[in-house]
């Protein structure tokens, strides 16, 4: 498959924090580059075919998350090994081979700590958040580390064609419920002039220790756990060439409540 840069944004990043560690970036630092290989807009109405080799996410990252060929599931990127969990709840490490309809990954570097305390739900952990990462137009990719009191996920079952929109299928989802569970949150939040390329606001796949838990994280509640913070400076869009589907694919059409709906894993 034949794939092509689109574009490349620098950003010089503002944002400042307060009652957080701060850590000495390591020696040897890799770029901060977020790298998206498709469209997200696209993979939300219906371009399921794998595109892009895992192996061109190892070469530009060792943290992200994505999607599945056919979106058989969820994809997690930690550590430079990429993780594929399943409708059927399997979670296991996928190979440099398989083709991916769209991921976005870095390199992360932890530019700050901060324990975070028991006993919040989803709304007011995002809330806690979001007193952290004080630039609206900033680029963060967050590690999210420890023990949590429940993990809520979900993952699509493969998809065939003609392949529906996402949102037309939230009933096919299966949700997995995790309690006591020990693990990695693997996420974004990414401003909202990058929405349809990528997904604005807060996106987040599961990895537990085991690594035999994953998915798309749809609900939590924390216990014991420290999030870790690394602004990126740009950003670089893959796109294919030559593909008949991406080539007449609708971008115009706005699915802004479409992508809100998936994210959830549920229509309001």
């Amino acid at each position: 498959m034949n794939y092509k840069l689109l574009l490349t944004i620098l950003i010089v990043p503002t944002a400042l924090f307060a009652q957080v560690t701060k850590k000495q970036p390591a020696p040897g630092n890799k770029s901060r580059t977020l790298l998206t290989a498709g469209i997200a807009g696209g993979l939300i109405g219906g371009l399921y075919d794998g595109l892009y080799p895992v192996s061109i996410l190892k070469a530009n990252g060792d943290f992200g998350l994505g999607a599945p060929d056919k979106i058989d599931g969820e994809l997690v990127m930690f550590k430079g090994k990429v993780y594929q969990t399943q409708a059927s709840g399997q979670t296991f490490e996928v190979t440099n081979d398989p083709l991916i309809p769209f991921a976005m990954v870095n390199y992360f570097h932890a530019d700050h700590s901060v324990k975070i305390p028991a006993g919040m739900n989803k709304p007011a952990f995002f809330h806690c958040l979001d007193s952290l990462l004080t630039n609206p137009n900033g680029l963060y990719a967050i590690h999210i580390k420890g023990r949590f009191a429940k993990m809520r996920t979900r993952a699509f079952p493969p998809s065939e064609p003609p392949y529906p929109a996402l949102s037309a299928i939230l009933d096919k989802q299966h949700f997995f419920e995790y309690t006591a569970t020990s693990g990695d949150l693997i996420g974004y939040r990414l401003p909202a002039f990058m929405d349809n390329t990528n997904i604005s606001g807060y996106h987040f796949h599961y990895l537990s220790d085991s690594k035999k838990q994953g998915g798309h994280m749809v609900d939590l509640y924390t216990d014991d756990i420290t999030v870790e913070i690394s602004e990126l400076d740009s950003y670089t869009v893959l796109v294919p060439t030559k593909n008949a589907a991406f080539d007449h694919f609708d971008f115009k059409k706005d699915r802004g409540e479409d992508i809100k709906s998936v994210e959830r894993g549920a229509k309001k």
